[in-house]
């Protein structure tokens, strides 16, 4: 619970009427962000157990520094660097990146970060440092939300099996093996792998990596069983229809990624799209208004991005490791790769 003191400095209303989670905190009277959250650190830390994203609206913040100081004074933990990148990301400043380096046409499908990997960020922060023109907004399902939404087999087979994912490095790819692995050769991949459980397969066309991971995980702190996974995202199903048009006719091994049950089998066209109708149910959508601050629990929160004109520059910085091997779910996949 906020304190009085809190009360009377900051205003909390639902960042969606119609959702129960999800909150908006902004100043009577301005006020800096790092400041605030320096006396109310605790209050923070109660209200993303209980709303699992946070928006931090009209409050003093002038810079990267000024963000990786209130993520400081609120989770009082170590950055996270960001792991196996699907999309190059540039470092602006300290442990602060761009959020994406996406064509502004296409929007990112909604993921949880590195929930692939096997240790992710608990919180995630972003700062809108330029609002978009146009469109931009950014999308954030609850995956308690969707694991409840989805059907017992369909949970049961996942639960059980994991996803297993495969990932395509060719000459071509927007981002090389060796920046994806921040490695410099062959033999540190292959220790990478080996200490990931991952299996590598050096090609023609290049690299090739398989690797079996968890579907769904129990909240560390709340206990919720979350659907937390790339799976769909990864999985060409998610893909824009123009870009599903431009790749139609390729097999599965030429897509840069897809994934499969755990076993290796091919996920059903219905049972996809059972994974695609529980995300946007549960998906809401805010826009950014320059100077905002997004504070993203990662587990439970999913976020992505639409697609926007203009200039639009929201950066991000990351907190709170996790180590799969803390959570049960996620522990029973470390023994092999599951090939």
């Amino acid at each position: 619970m906020l304190t009085h003191e809190v009360v009377d400095v900051v205003r909390m209303t639902p960042l969606w009427p119609d959702r129960s989670w999800g909150l908006m905190i902004s100043p009577g009277r301005r006020c800096s962000l790092a400041a605030w959250a320096r006396a109310n650190s605790q209050s923070v830390n109660d209200l993303i157990l209980q709303h699992g994203a946070i928006l931090f609206r009209n409050f003093d913040i002038a810079d990267t520094h000024d963000l990786e100081t209130f993520a400081d004074q609120v989770t009082g933990s170590d950055f996270v660097s960001y792991r196996e990148a699907a999309t190059p990301r540039k470092h602006v400043a300290g442990n602060t990146f761009t959020s994406t380096e996406y064509p502004k046409a296409f929007r990112i499908y909604v993921h949880n970060e590195n929930s692939h990997v096997t240790s992710w960020p608990m919180y995630l922060f972003f700062h809108c440092m330029t609002a978009p023109a146009e469109g931009g907004a950014t999308p954030l399902a609850d995956c308690r939300g969707v694991y409840r939404r989805l059907p017992k087999h369909v949970l049961d087979r996942f639960s059980e099996q994991g996803f297993l994912y495969r990932r395509n490095f060719f000459a071509h790819s927007a981002i090389s093996w060796q920046a994806a692995f921040n490695v410099d050769g062959r033999r540190d991949l292959e220790a990478y792998c080996l200490a990931n459980h991952m299996q590598p397969e050096w090609t023609e066309d290049g690299l090739t990596i398989r690797y079996r991971r968890w579907a769904t995980a129990r909240h560390p702190k709340t206990g919720d069983l979350l659907w937390f996974n790339h799976g769909l995202f990864f999985n060409p199903h998610s893909l824009e229809p123009v870009l599903k048009e431009a790749l139609e006719g390729l097999d599965d091994d030429e897509y840069v990624s897809t994934t499969y049950y755990g076993d290796g089998s091919t996920i059903e066209d219905e049972t996809l799209q059972v994974l695609d109708d529980a995300y946007d149910v549960e998906t809401a959508f805010f826009a950014w208004h320059s100077g905002d601050v997004l504070m993203v629990d990662n587990m439970r929160i999913a976020h992505g991005r639409q697609p926007y004109s203009g200039d639009r520059k929201v950066v991000v910085t990351m907190k709170a490791a996790v180590s799969f091997l803390d959570i049960a779910d996620c522990r029973k996949f470390a023994p092999s790769s599951g090939l």
